[in-house]
């Protein structure tokens, strides 16, 4: 049969759009009896009750609870484990982030995982220009680069600060770059309470005010700050996306030994405590507000104090959140393609596999940081970046294509064409069926030794950053419509001139 070259392959792997999402079909991997999960449970309803969680900075968000029915002291928010249950039991178990283009929507929950890239890194690194401070120019090509791969279902947000612009506006510049240069879904900002609102008004003018009342079409993405603290920054941002029934996705992030006890198992109850609070206080703003519980654990050096990435306790998390989660009946967040590696080296690779594939099985329905992580997050590697999503189409068909015991799948008219000692190379059905048989990895090199060297002997990183370049050579801007772009760059540049520029 003819073969393509490599670049033909990556080229009508951009040109064609992947899946939205990914419709599971392998089973969870769950690694707990019901005993032990009972246990757990007990103790996440001991923390509702008996320790509590602090809302801090937001007399609002305390009236909000007290109004309720919640136990207030000073700021610490205590209540019936059974009411906090009930209330979570609001937020839907999956719900549909409506994208720009429809053919683009995701589900989230239920037995679909969605597919995110890196979020929040200040530097960016390629083997062109090394590490940096992101820029906005940095930022624009890594949302093309999301929007162009098939197997990045979501843009995120901040997959990396664009430090060039001043940090009271660069939300405003990242908005407009997700909302024009692609068209998946995307998150919004959360860092100050009038960058939310700007998020869910710049939303409004794409989606229209009809639309959002229905429908989600975007998310804020917080942290607690944990042990056991939701600070103004996420009970604001639940009160205005939440207050407006879009999306809001609550992380605690523990280092266990820090900021939770060394134990996995408290530190696990810790982060469902956590985050259930801020599920059950986004429903009393609305109930039946999208919701989705995230838990983003990681072991640390003791004698450091370094946080540890794909490492056995935060792979273990990923299983037991995930079947604490479906019991909740709570979308999750979870996990990642994460590694503590400064570059894409064999310490990132194994970090990264290790973390992704149990995330995979665990059945995180979200998952920021599924491509680009360097660095402990700190910084978002292009090259990394495309290696990364190359492997989620690995992921993606092992999780949605199960076995196939179709007529077609046992060939059994290929046997009566090839006899004992053939081959099937050439048979019908292999002529049929070769161009979807097996998962082809655009950045593996699988040919012979002397054609690797024939074609400069590059390895993968070297393979990934001319993928990238030549991605980015092709891409188009996905149309819109130019009443909806003209309305989002004034309201962009009005409020520029309402607000001081502000570098911290």
């Amino acid at each position: 049969m003819a073969r393509r070259s490599r670049a033909a392959r990556g080229r009508s792997a951009e040109a064609k759009p992947g899946a939205p999402f990914i419709r599971r079909v392998l089973p969870y991997f769950e690694i707990l009896d019901e005993e032990s999960l009972t246990a757990l449970e007990t103790q996440v309803d001991w923390i509702f009750e008996d320790v509590g969680v602090a809302f801090r900075d937001d007399p609002e968000a305390l009236r909000i609870w007290a109004e309720a029915g919640a136990r207030i002291e000073g700021d610490l928010v205590r209540a019936d484990a059974s009411w906090i249950r009930s209330l979570c039991g609001k937020a839907p178990r999956k719900f549909i982030q409506r994208a720009r283009n429809p053919e683009r929507s995701v589900t989230i929950g239920g037995d679909n995982q969605v597919f995110a890239p890196v979020y929040g890194s200040p530097f960016v690194r390629d083997l062109e220009g090394g590490r940096r401070y992101g820029d906005q120019a940095s930022f624009e090509k890594l949302v093309k680069l999301t929007y162009m791969h098939p197997h990045l279902h979501h843009g995120g947000f901040v997959t990396c600060e664009p430090c060039d612009v001043p940090v009271s506006k660069r939300h405003l510049d990242m908005l407009f770059a997700h909302m024009t240069l692609s068209d998946k879904p995307h998150l919004g900002a959360i860092t100050e309470m009038s960058r939310a609102e700007d998020s869910v008004a710049m939303a409004e003018i794409v989606f229209g005010r009809d639309v959002m009342e229905q429908d989600c079409v975007i998310m804020g993405n917080v942290n607690t700050n944990s042990p056991l603290l939701v600070d103004k920054v996420a009970s604001e941002a639940v009160r205005v996306y939440c207050g407006r029934g879009q999306g809001i996705v609550v992380v605690p992030f523990i280092l266990s030994g820090a900021m939770g006890p060394v134990s996995t198992a408290a530190s696990v109850c810790q982060a469902m405590a956590e985050a259930m609070m801020v599920c059950a206080f986004s429903q009393i703003v609305r109930p039946g507000a999208p919701f989705v519980l995230g838990n983003f654990l990681s072991s640390m050096s003791l004698k450091s104090g370094a946080p540890t990435f794909g490492m056995p306790e935060p792979v273990v998390s990923n299983y037991v959140i995930g079947q604490l989660a479906r019991r909740a009946g709570l979308p999750l967040r979870c996990g990642g393609s994460l590694t503590a590696s400064k570059i894409e080296d064999a310490q990132a690779a194994y970090e990264s596999a290790d973390s992704m594939h149990s995330t995979m099985l665990a059945g995180a329905n979200f998952v920021l940081h599924s491509a680009g992580w360097l660095e402990g997050g700190l910084c978002t590697g292009f090259e990394k970046l495309i290696m990364d999503a190359d492997r989620l189409g690995s992921y993606e068909k092992i999780l949605s294509g199960g076995l196939d015991t179709s007529e077609e799948a046992f060939a059994r008219d290929a046997y009566g064409e090839v006899g004992p000692g053939g081959h099937f190379l050439g048979s019908a059905h292999t002529m049929r069926n070769y161009q979807t048989a097996f998962y082809e990895p655009r950045l593996s090199d699988s040919e012979n030794v002397e054609s690797w060297e024939e074609g400069g002997s590059k390895d993968m990183r070297q393979r990934a950053f001319e993928r990238w370049q030549a991605m980015l050579a092709d891409y188009q801007e996905p149309p819109m419509d130019p009443a909806t772009r003209e309305e989002l760059e004034a309201y962009v540049a009005r409020r520029k001139e309402e607000l001081p520029d502000a570098w911290y």
